[in-house]
């Protein structure tokens, strides 16, 4: 069992902004792990919900969306691997888009901007990190590791959650466990601070967002 947290609108830091409705953003997710996803999708703001807030998508289906004017609300607890946009309000604009692992990783997820222009790098872990979970960050079900928490949540320290004296890109450095998310999922979101080889970009694309991207899961 797994539950993912796709936020695809979040206030002041994670700003999902649509502009024509006639030319919204469309998301297709698809399931290609061995077991049933419950995907929960978020907001900061209270608007139109996609999905409902959240929903089953067995192995092999798939699901599409195409996002209202407005923003999605709902979501699953941290640690979950975690697909965060910001979609540009007027069609050149630039769309951002990562994965990130800050809140964990409980399922490899990989991101793939279709019929867009630009860069449009993909996005994802594709590794399974809980199969080497350091045991401090280990999450268990009957024995077996089912999440991988971050350092943040496992030991709530400023110098793991980039917070107090830590605050700045110069004062919080990647730690031993960012670092071992990072070796194993390059194009992810490790850390706070983990822009520069994280965020990507494309302009009018539509997303896929698969889980188990490998079909390892």
């Amino acid at each position: 069992m797994a539950i993912s947290s796709i936020s695809l609108c979040y206030l002041s830091l994670l700003l999902f902004v649509i502009g024509n409705v006639g030319n919204a953003t469309v998301f297709t997710l698809q399931n290609q792990c061995s077991y049933t996803l419950w995907p929960g999708t978020l907001s900061g703001n209270g608007a139109a919900t996609l999905g409902d807030g959240g929903f089953t998508l067995v192995p092999g289906a798939s699901v599409q969306f195409q996002a209202p004017p407005g923003c999605c609300v709902g979501g699953g607890a941290p640690p979950v691997s975690l697909v965060e946009f910001t979609i540009g309000t007027n069609p050149n604009d630039k769309d951002f888009y990562d994965v990130s692992l800050v809140d964990g990783y409980n399922v490899g997820l990989g991101v793939k901007a279709l019929g867009g222009y630009g860069d449009c790098q993909y996005a994802g872990c594709v590794t399974d990190l809980n199969s080497n979970c350091p045991a401090e960050l280990r999450v268990l079900d009957s024995g077996s590791t089912v999440a991988c928490k971050s350092a943040c949540a496992a030991f709530n320290a400023p110098e793991f959650c980039c917070t107090a004296d830590h605050a700045t890109p110069q004062t919080c450095s990647p730690t031993q466990y960012s670092v071992m998310f990072k070796n194993a999922c390059p194009t992810a979101y490790s850390y706070a601070y983990d822009d520069a080889s994280s965020t990507c970009t494309c302009t009018g694309a539509d997303y896929l967002i698969t889980f188990c991207p490998n079909g390892s899961g």
